[in-house]
């Protein structure tokens, strides 16, 4: 009786586990989803792009006007603890320049759709169709 009762479970389990597959298989399906992935993965990349532009381009540069500091190897010592404040400045510059280039992305798509729009607009009807609609309406009031 023990064996009969495991298998009900066992294939009650199953039926259960085959309807959270169906339910997730669902979800990932949504275009939404596919969607935010593919910008994480996007910004992940284009977040490596910027620090790279920050630390390889940028911060050598601004350390040349600095008299050759560079920010990365400022700390303070505190009794036994290093307290790395040149670290938290270059995380702020990398914030910021980050910052600036979504802003920037940002603008150039939406004047891309604002373009994109403006054209899908509907074709401005001709001066004779117009004439024929405003007779086609004055014909049904005067059928009312």
């Amino acid at each position: 009786m023990k064996k009969k009762e495991l298998k009900e479970k066992s294939k009650e389990e199953l039926k259960k586990l085959k309807g959270e597959a169906t339910a997730f298989k669902e979800f990932i399906s949504r275009g939404n989803v596919v969607d935010m992935a593919v910008g994480v993965i996007a910004g992940s990349a284009f977040g490596k792009i910027v620090t790279s532009l920050v630390n390889d381009i940028l911060m050598p540069i601004v350390g040349v006007f600095l008299g050759g500091l560079d920010f990365t190897n400022l700390s303070i010592k505190f009794y036994d603890a290093k307290i790395a404040y040149g670290s938290f400045i270059q995380s702020i510059i990398d914030f910021l320049i980050i910052s600036f280039c979504i802003f920037f992305m940002v603008r150039l798509f939406s004047k891309f759709q604002k373009k994109a729009e403006v054209k899908q607009e509907e074709p401005k009807k001709s001066d004779e169709a117009i004439l024929l609609e405003e007779i086609r309406d004055l014909l049904k009031k005067k059928v009312k």
